[in-house]
């Protein structure tokens, strides 16, 4: 496989699209230390800063119709970040649990949300043809959008994904099953030496993935795509001024792939190699400038001491919730 050529057949390379979605996941990420509800997700995140960096950017997924989820609609409008084509369903947000610790975000726990809101949005016709206006589709592990990746792939766009750092990510099995339908596959190895990590990109590469990509925290980041392999130390920032590392990794990918888009990356079109290392470089300073933004990307409101600041209680008040499903205001 040469430069960031993937293997995958489609559509020819649409040279004036530069805009990413944000497919799948959302949540409320809750500091617990600050008494501080923040908008959140993986998806979430890489749209918001792809905005940021200058792209035209939205998000699809599935939105709660309580408090927390109008409150995530409200701050996606406000970074600029469409969410037109997404769906509200009856049911609660989920919300991550922390708080800060010497800079860096420690998570204390997860609550999955309603029932209906987990539920993948499956791709229609339309949505598919939505997706595919898109120069780049970006979705994770916990956005559970595996069984659209093979129609999303076929349909034009380029497709990044996020593999987490979770061993059940990393099986031949999982590998296979996502890496032949993404452009580029993001894994977390800050737990992996360096000759693991390479080890792990070459397969992840050799399994389908047009290239992969490294984040090692302080470690810094490895690209491969199947030709040249790239590294780039990381920025650290100082602990003491800077505000905590939530979506340092969402935004060193937003970086890297923004960066690329700009080099010219489409499928079918292969890169220089110095492109790999510039846009590495472009990755290492956008997570170094997340560290010193609150949470996410901000907009954060104080937790609620009602319903949503508990989950159990309203459970109990609401029951289970049901399957409505209205589509989400922009």
């Amino acid at each position: 496989m040469a430069g960031a050529v993937s293997s995958r057949t489609g559509p020819a390379p649409r040279e004036t699209l530069m805009n990413v979605l944000g497919f799948g996941d959302n949540t409320i990420d809750r500091f617990v230390d600050r008494g501080t509800d923040y908008p959140g997700g993986n998806c979430v995140n890489v749209a918001v800063y792809a905005r940021r960096l200058g792209l035209d950017a939205a998000y699809l997924g599935v939105f709660g119709d309580d408090d927390l989820g109008a409150s995530l609609r409200t701050a996606l409008a406000a970074q600029g970040v469409a969410t037109d084509r997404s769906v509200v369903r009856h049911g609660e947000t989920s919300v991550s649990t922390l708080h800060v610790r010497d800079g860096d975000r420690v998570f204390l726990g997860y609550e999955p949300g309603g029932e209906a809101v987990r539920e993948p949005l499956a791709l229609t016709p339309d949505l598919l043809a939505y997706a595919a206006s898109f120069s780049l589709v970006h979705s994770s592990v916990y956005s559970h959008t595996e069984a659209e990746l093979a129609p999303l792939a076929a349909a034009g766009p380029l497709v990044s994904f996020d593999f987490s750092d979770e061993d059940e990510f990393r099986t031949p099995a999982y590998l296979d099953r996502v890496c032949t339908h993404v452009d580029l596959a993001l894994l977390s190895c800050s737990h992996l030496d360096e000759a693991a990590t390479r080890a792990l990109l070459a397969e992840a590469v050799r399994r389908g993935a047009g290239m992969a990509l490294a984040t090692r925290g302080l470690n810094g980041a490895i690209a491969y795509d199947g030709r040249t392999t790239a590294a780039a130390p990381a920025r650290a920032a100082d602990p003491g001024s800077m505000s905590d590392t939530m979506g340092c990794g969402d935004a060193f990918l937003a970086g890297f792939v923004v960066s690329l888009l700009h080099h010219g990356w489409s499928r079918g079109v292969s890169l220089p190699p110095e492109a790999l290392g510039r846009a590495l470089h472009q990755g290492a300073r956008a997570a170094y400038q997340q560290c010193f933004i609150e949470a996410a990307f901000g907009c954060g409101w104080p937790t609620a001491a009602g319903p949503d600041g508990d989950r159990a209680a309203d459970r109990a008040a609401t029951g289970r919730p049901g399957s409505g499903e209205v589509h989400a205001p922009e």
